[in-house]
């Protein structure tokens, strides 16, 4: 999978430098400039074009970032709402653990209190 990409990403580079180097000179000019955030955009062709593949790159990059984090923070809420399940599968043991025990304690002073009650009378 990493070969591919890799081939990928070098024709992208390859197809690009071709098409700003194909669309550069007078030949190809723009004609009628604009302006993004104040900046005023002239030149050729070639040159729009290599703005286009740095600000997609940007994209891919900030997209790629964004995926990042939040592959991590679900990688984390699963692993709490794991560690919060077994968690409270533990501490319902040690209840039921506890219960019992306190169940056997309470019958075995019963039994120890009929006993005593039964020899003194």
């Amino acid at each position: 999978m990493i070969i591919i990409g890799l081939v990928v990403l070098v024709a992208a580079l390859v197809i690009g430098v071709a098409g700003v180097l194909s669309n550069s000179g007078d030949a190809h000019a723009l004609t009628h400039g604009f302006a993004v955030f104040g900046y005023h955009v002239t030149g050729t062709t070639g040159t729009l074009f290599l703005y286009g593949a740095v600000v997609g790159a940007a994209g891919v990059l900030g997209l790629g970032l964004l995926l990042a984090g939040a592959r991590r923070t679900a990688r984390r809420g699963r692993t709490a709402r794991r560690d919060l399940e077994d968690s409270r599968r533990e501490t319902a043991a040690v209840m039921h653990d506890r219960d019992e025990l306190a169940e056997a304690q309470h019958a075995e002073s019963r039994d120890h209190g009929g006993v005593a009650d039964s020899a003194r009378g």
